[in-house]
């Protein structure tokens, strides 16, 4: 019996034809077995801290800027954008301007240790001697003690040694046009007000904006001013027509000083006084309450267990407990003044200012002759130092 093979029905043979002609076509657009194993070429990842190339150009968010900056400060709107252009985005300045990991513990014993050291100590010295006619100008026209200009650009640049790294520019068009998004606040605002006047600066002053460095933050000089602290307190204090925080002392000494009494510095005050806390820890909470803001008098201090020395107990005019924290030790505290506040308001911080008033002091210990030293009494023990055994004592 002969078996005849089964044709395809009708229907079928034209979605037979079909799906051969598309087989038949994938498999002349498939790659070689070979090619389809090449790796796919990766970019090797690049350190936040390598020079970084990528310049703004002409983005049309720059072209906005540049716009919004000519028209506020009045400048050539070409300029402008030509100068943004040329701006770089750094890395490094966005990753440093993010805040510590929460819980880091405060120290003032390891703050102070950064900045009252021998190193900063010595340049405070070479310092104080090659400019000690023009702090003394200083100190009359603003009644700044020439140990507080001493110590505020001690701590702010080691009097021209550190300056900063990065270009002004950059720094401040990175953190106007990229601040980092997971920031606590986004201060882009304040960053891009602060670009401007910087441009404004450049084209008053006849410099390349590309050309002057600072920190991370745009802070440039021996005294580390903000372009918006740069117009408003900086001055031409040796009298050239030029203002140079850079490279002119008497222009960083004169402006320091101008600083500090455009924010109520008072001759003769002192920054602080020397005050033992209430035991009670609702009267500490209560002179803790304003932070660093002077709020209560002496007879205030008195009446709620703090004990101030006989300097404070004299004292006119509010004083403010402020608390310095020591890591896992034992907080120190000072009652400060309202200088002591205005060195708060060149930067913010109650670490900054002690820090500042102690090398100020270390300087000006190490800058007088012995004899001068002599003078004026024995060496203050340091903080948690135990009493002389050679001391007089009953017995």
């Amino acid at each position: 019996m002969t078996i005849t093979p089964a044709r395809p029905a009708p229907l079928l043979r034209p979605l037979a034809a079909l799906l051969g002609s598309l087989l038949w076509a994938a498999a002349l657009m498939a790659p070689p077995l070979a090619e389809a194993a090449k790796p796919v070429p990766t970019v090797a990842p690049r350190d936040d801290d390598a020079p970084d190339t990528v310049t703004y150009g002409r983005r049309d968010d720059v072209l906005a800027l540049a716009a919004e900056i000519a028209q506020q400060q009045t400048l050539d709107a070409e300029w402008v954008t030509e100068a943004l252009a040329q701006a770089r985005f750094v890395p490094a300045v966005a990753k440093l301007m993010q805040p510590p990991p929460p819980g880091t513990a405060k120290n003032w014993a390891a703050y102070r240790a950064r900045f009252v050291e021998p190193r900063r100590i010595r340049a405070g010295v070479a310092f104080w001697q090659a400019h000690a006619t023009t702090l003394q100008a200083a100190e009359r026209r603003y009644g700044v003690p020439a140990a507080i200009v001493v110590g505020i650009v001690g701590v702010e640049s080691i009097y021209g040694q550190q300056m900063g790294r990065f270009r002004v520019l950059d720094a401040l068009a990175t953190l106007s046009l990229d601040f980092p998004r997971d920031a606590r606040r986004d201060r882009s605002a304040f960053f891009r007000e602060e670009l401007g006047l910087f441009l404004a600066h450049c084209r008053r002053q006849g410099l390349d904006p590309l050309e002057p460095r600072g920190s991370y933050a745009g802070a440039a000089g021996m005294p580390q001013f903000m372009p918006s602290a740069l117009a408003k307190y900086a001055i031409d204090f040796d009298g050239d027509g030029h203002i140079d925080l850079a490279g002119s002392a008497a222009d960083v000494i004169g402006s320091v000083a101008h600083y500090l009494a455009s924010f109520g510095w008072q001759a003769g005050m002192p920054t602080h006084h020397a005050v033992a806390v209430p035991v009670d820890a609702g009267d500490r909470a209560v002179l803790l309450g304003p932070d660093i803001l002077p709020s209560f008098t002496a007879a205030e201090f008195t009446e709620r267990g703090a004990r101030l020395d006989a300097a404070g107990l004299r004292h006119v005019g509010p004083m403010a407990l402020v608390e310095l924290q020591n890591g896992a030790a034992a907080p120190s505290y000072v009652a400060g003044t309202a200088n002591f506040y205005a060195i708060t308001r060149y930067n913010w911080s109650s670490y900054y200012a002690m820090a500042v008033i102690d090398l100020g002091q270390a300087v000006a210990a190490a800058a007088k002759p012995p004899s001068t030293a002599l003078r004026d009494g024995p060496p203050k023990p340091k903080p948690g130092a135990k009493a002389s055994r050679a001391s007089p004592k009953a017995n």
